[in-house]
């Protein structure tokens, strides 16, 4: 039985995650900081659930402790370390920028020194679509340059690749980043926009829809994340021979073994029809609030999944209507409305 260490696995995406590993037979190391960034009773909920498997462990700590998460990493040792766990959200980045300093990059430093000590086969760790910033250019490309981002959130995500291609190169540590787009689902994060917009209509109060709703994003159903995650896990980076033993479609690195790989459904959506979508499955209609585009956002976001597809054979495949269907089951039943 193979072990996988998650981090934040009481997190939106950890706990399904973990989910996933559990029943394909992984026994899984759960690590969370049970911030209250958001309802912390979410979190409880989701690793309640995970430890009604035997095979899951559940621990409570922060990152920037590395002397706990050294000591909980070399008890287990752990085959594969996927790193989840951040301060998330690009508007409390604004509000709060240390946070993000603390978690993501002192946090994920501390992660990759555990990785490196135990030498694991595979270091996975989250990155975002943010990171491509300004660019213009879609859909958005693993090869494409990232050097324009646009909050500090973006930036730290970006500082920890640049981390871990260093830390790919100097110690030959497998390391694979993958950039999330907009990801959503049942269990999801209070703060996101899906979340926020079906409470509204559903209580009657206003949403608010920013820069007048000509926004384009590309959804991502939450499973179909964690699937593509499941897929990276066993597609471990080598580093190559030659800059010329590359295939033209692959990211990898020709100094480390060290990959980027978008996780996006490779369909962009306009946020008008993201709102009539959840307005038809909640049966209500939504009260508009538009507003001008909000600092350090961008118009627009849009995947390119070829890497993630020649790698493991899978790409995002699930309609936005069918998860958004999913999301407002779950929210009706987990809050009883």
């Amino acid at each position: 039985m193979r072990t996988v260490l998650v981090t934040g696995s009481a997190g939106f995406i950890g706990f399904h995650l973990s989910q996933l590993l559990l029943d394909e037979g992984f026994r899984v190391v759960g690590f969370d900081a049970m911030t209250d960034y958001y309802d912390v009773r979410l979190k409880e909920r989701r690793h309640q659930m995970l430890l009604q498997n035997q095979h899951f462990t559940a621990n409570v700590g922060l990152l920037e402790n590395f002397k706990q998460l050294n000591a909980l990493v070399m008890s287990e040792k752990p085959d594969v370390i996927v790193h989840l766990a951040a301060q998330a959200g690009v508007r409390y980045s604004i509000e709060n920028p240390r946070a993000y300093i603390d978690a993501n990059i002192i946090g994920t430093f501390n992660l990759m020194e555990c990785a490196r000590e135990l030498g694991v086969d595979h270091l996975l760790m989250a990155s975002t679509s943010s990171v491509y910033g300004a660019n213009e250019d879609m859909p958005f490309d693993e090869r494409q340059k990232a050097d324009t981002q646009l909050t500090l959130y973006a930036a730290t995500k970006k500082a920890t690749e640049s981390m871990g291609h260093s830390y790919a190169h100097l110690w030959n540590l497998p390391v694979t980043m993958f950039r999330f787009f907009t990801v959503y689902g049942a269990w999801g994060r209070p703060d996101m926009a899906l979340f926020k917009f079906t409470k509204g209509i559903l209580e009657g109060t206003p949403i608010d829809i920013y820069n007048h709703g000509k926004m384009f994003r590309d959804f991502t159903y939450v499973t179909d994340l964690v699937r593509g995650i499941r897929g990276l896990i066993d597609a471990v980076p080598v580093r190559p021979e030659s800059a010329e033993a590359i295939p033209a479609w692959d990211s990898l690195s020709p100094a480390a073994p060290f990959r980027v790989v978008n996780i996006g459904n490779n369909n962009k959506v306009r946020l008008e029809d993201f709102v009539d979508a959840i307005e038809a499955e909640c049966g209500k209609p939504a009260i508009r609030n538009y507003m001008d585009l909000q600092q350090g956002d961008v118009p627009a976001t849009w995947a390119d999944a070829t890497l993630l597809e020649n790698l493991t054979g899978y790409r995002p495949q699930t309609d936005v209507r069918e998860g958004i269907r999913r999301f407002v089951a779950w929210y009706r039943d987990y809050y009883a409305v």
